[in-house]
C-alpha cells in the first residue's frame, strides 16, 4: 500500500503536465520537497527553495529539445506534500533517510529538493544501505570536507566528510573553488576515494575523465546550486565567482548517466531572491534535465 501523501496536480513539480502520464502511484520518479534550514552560515532562505523550484517548474516545457522527446512520458512523476521538518537536526536527517528509504523500497527514483545541503547526510544513508557499490557525484563550489564547522559535525560545510564515513563509497566532486587548509589535508590523505575537479581548470576538463570512476556503478548525485557561477546563481547563501554554467553541468550529468546509473539525486541550497525568478527557473530546469538523463534512457538512445 502506498502511504505517501501526494500534492495535487496544480501544486506538483511540472504541474498538470506531470499527471498527464498516469497516476501518482504509478510514477517512477518522486519529488521530495525538504525545506531544511538549520546550519546555514551566511545568506538564509533555503527553506523557501523547494516551493520556489516547484512553482517555477510550471513554466517549463516537457519536451526536451536536446533529447528530442518528452522524457517525462517515459517515467512519470509525482510530488510529495512538504513534510514538517523534525527537530533537532539529527531528527531531520533521520526523517529524510526514512522518506528516501520508503521511496527506494517502492522502486521509485527520489529527487530531493532542498533545503540546505545537510539533508544529503540523511538521504545518502538510505542509498548506501541499498547500493554497496554506490558512488557520489557532487557539484559544489565548496569541498564540504570539514570534520566540523562552528561546533557542528552535521553542518552544510561537513556534508561530504560525513558521506565518506560510509567506507565503501567513492566521491567525485566537480566545480570546487573554495577549500580550507584542513580539508585540503584530508583530500590529500584520501586520493583513492576522492577526485576533485577544480573550477579553475574548467576549460581543460575532459568529461569522460570526470565520469570514469563512475563507470558501471549506481550513482547518487548531489547538486549544490552554488556550483554555478555567481553571475548565473546569486540566489544561494554562499555564492562564489568562477563557477559552472548550465551547459557545463548538463554535459557532465549526461555523461555520468551513460557511464553508470543515476539512482537518486538532490538539488540543494537555493535561497530564492524575491522578484528574481530566473534563479528558480534555472534550478527547476536542471532538476528536469537530471530526471531526463537518469530516467529517459530511450530518449537518449
Amino acid at each position: 500500500m502506498d502511504e505517501f501523501r501526494y500534492r495535487a496536480p496544480a501544486r506538483s513539480f511540472l504541474g498538470e503536465e506531470a499527471w498527464a502520464v498516469g497516476s501518482a502511484q504509478d510514477a517512477r520518479a518522486i519529488v521530495i520537497p525538504f525545506p531544511l534550514e538549520a546550519t546555514v552560515s551566511s545568506g538564509k532562505g533555503t527553506r523557501r527553495g523547494p516551493d520556489a523550484i516547484i512553482a517555477a517548474s510550471a513554466a517549463l516545457e516537457a519536451f526536451d529539445e536536446e533529447l528530442g522527446s518528452s522524457p517525462l512520458r517515459s517515467f512519470g512523476l509525482a510530488t510529495l506534500e512538504t513534510p514538517r521538518i523534525a527537530e533537532p537536526l539529527e531528527a531531520a536527517l533521520d526523517q529524510i533517510e526514512n522518506l528516501v528509504g520508503a521511496a527506494l523500497s517502492r522502486e521509485r527514483f527520489p529527487l530531493i529538493l532542498g533545503g540546505e545541503h545537510s539533508l544529503t547526510i540523511g538521504a545518502l544513508r538510505a542509498f548506501a544501505a541499498r547500493y554497496p557499490e554506490l558512488a557520489v557525484l557532487h557539484f559544489d563550489a565548496h569541498a564540504d570536507l570539514r570534520d566540523s564547522y562552528r561546533g557542528g559535525r552535521f553542518s552544510h560545510a561537513c556534508v561530504m566528510r560525513r558521506v565518506l564515513e560510509n567506507q565503501h563509497l567513492n566521491l567525485v566532486s566537480v566545480g570546487v573553488r573554495s577549500i580550507s587548509q584542513s580539508e585540503m589535508a584530508f583530500l590529500n590523505a584520501n586520493p583513492d576515494r576522492i577526485a576533485v575537479h577544480w573550477a579553475r581548470d574548467r576549460a581543460a576538463w575532459d568529461v569522460r575523465e570526470i565520469v570514469r570512476p563512475l563507470a558501471g556503478k549506481p550513482i547518487y548525485l548531489s547538486f549544490d546550486v552554488d556550483a554555478f557561477d555567481a553571475s548565473l546563481m546569486p540566489a544561494t547563501g554562499t555564492p562564489e565567482p568562477g563557477g559552472l554554467f548550465f551547459d557545463d553541468a548538463c554535459a557532465i550529468i549526461r555523461a555520468a548517466s551513460e557511464a553508470g546509473t543515476i539512482v537518486g539525486a538532490d538539488l540543494v541550497e537555493l535561497a530564492p531572491i524575491p522578484g528574481m525568478t530566473a534563479c528558480d527557473v534555472t534550478a527547476a530546469k536542471l532538476a528536469y534535465k537530471l530526471l531526463g538523463y537518469a530516467l529517459g534512457r530511450e530518449a537518449m538512445s
